[in-house]
């Protein structure tokens, strides 16, 4: 929702970039190659997130860890102070079912948890780090420009370094 709040940016944004993945907005089911900057937002969870983390790297220029969950795990890392994947399941499916209480069991239902939700820079190397929960407009677009122009942002000071 932030990112949206680029206002005029976005049809500005939209004449410069090519947007060629997105899980939300768009049909791709494969992310692609040679892309030149990816934005990461959310922690490494479950082996779907991690499979696409290394995807990502390895077919992507530049990395941006976009927001507090990519950059710290932040909230979704708070399942971590449950000591592992198998009390989360737990909790999740059996303790808190309203009827028919079962863990998922058919493959391809729910991606098997990682034991701990990681910073995506545990998992990849990262170019650029972007804070924030999530980051402001301006944040996104100081950030943005120079990449823009191939460049990577110099991000430094309270306004641009602030975590929450």
């Amino acid at each position: 929702m932030s990112f949206l709040d680029l206002d005029e940016f976005l049809f500005d944004l939209a004449e410069r970039v090519e947007v060629v993945y997105s899980p939300v907005a768009s049909d791709a089911k494969v992310y692609p190659e040679n892309v030149d900057v990816v934005l990461v937002e959310g922690a490494v969870a479950n082996v779907d997130n991690l499979e696409l983390a290394r995807q990502v790297r390895q077919r992507s220029r530049l990395v941006v860890s976009f927001g507090d969950c990519a950059v710290t795990a932040n909230v979704p890392g708070m399942r971590n102070l449950l000591d592992g994947a198998a009390p989360v399941l737990r909790r999740g499916y059996l303790e808190l079912a309203d009827h028919g209480a079962q863990l998922p069991h058919a493959p391809g239902i729910v991606p098997d948890l990682l034991e701990r939700v990681l910073p995506l820079h545990a998992v990849i190397p990262v170019d650029v780090w972007l804070p924030g929960c999530p980051p402001s407009a301006q944040r996104i677009k100081e950030a943005l420009l120079p990449l823009l122009a191939g460049e990577k942002p110099p991000l430094e000071g309270p306004e641009m370094l602030r975590f929450g």
